[in-house]
């Protein structure tokens, strides 16, 4: 199914939930990875929660000819891709998802996002942009910081989240593995923890002691403490 986003069709995995109720949509944001089948199980397993799963390709426009996900014959090519995503339009894209699955009949008026890792750090970022989300969740992906990448071969200081944060309306959960196995992400919590309580915002995150980054794709990794995650 396609998408219109400026004019122009963005590829888009809809599922929705047996029955004629009405549900909430869920914007499935992909990993780093694009519109991959792990994605696309992602979004049938939350309609089958019930839910209306919207699961956009992004790589839309920026793949073979002006391809998507599909168009990309490596992972190499899908992953430079993706990072080359301007956050306008990264934007832009997620707003459009978000609005077809508004129009959508069965709709209740309710959204939110679920994203992991590279999607994670969107969820949270589209919770920034979008006042009306409902609820956000953040799989292993950090908050908006407006602070430049740190020199290579100098080591980060400490995380420092972007005041855009203020604009967060919706309750956000954060899933992430454990800090020694995903240090990286893992440093980013606290800070944001920090900043939201400030803010007064709604921030609930959970750190899965020996879990490692992507533990809900990778189940079976880090000697079962992906699977307890």
């Amino acid at each position: 199914m396609n998408v219109m986003v400026d004019g122009k069709p963005m590829r888009t995995w809809v599922v929705r939930p047996s029955g004629n109720g009405k549900a909430t949509v869920v914007v499935v944001i992909q990993e780093i990875f694009g519109l991959s089948d792990w994605i696309r199980g992602v979004a049938d397993q939350l309609a089958a929660e019930g839910f209306i799963a919207v699961a956009p390709d992004l790589v839309a426009g920026h793949g073979k000819d002006g391809g998507d996900t599909s168009s990309l014959s490596t992972q190499q090519e899908i992953t430079q891709a993706v990072l080359a995503l301007p956050a306008p339009e990264l934007a832009a894209k997620l707003s459009a998802s978000r609005a077809f699955g508004l129009k959508d009949a069965r709709s209740n008026g309710k959204t939110a996002s679920v994203g992991f890792c590279f999607g994670g750090a969107q969820s949270f970022a589209f919770a920034v942009a979008e006042p009306g989300l409902n609820a956000a969740v953040v799989y292993y992906g950090q908050a908006p910081t407006d602070a430049p990448p740190a020199a290579r071969g100098t080591p980060p200081g400490p995380y420092k989240v972007s005041d855009r944060v203020a604009n967060v309306k919706a309750p956000i959960l954060g899933l992430y593995g454990g800090l020694a196995q995903d240090a990286r992400i893992g440093n980013t919590v606290a800070p944001t923890e920090e900043k939201m309580k400030t803010l007064g915002k709604t921030y609930e995150p959970h750190l899965f002691e020996g879990a490692a980054h992507g533990f809900l794709r990778a189940q079976s990794g880090n000697d079962g403490a992906n699977m307890k995650a």
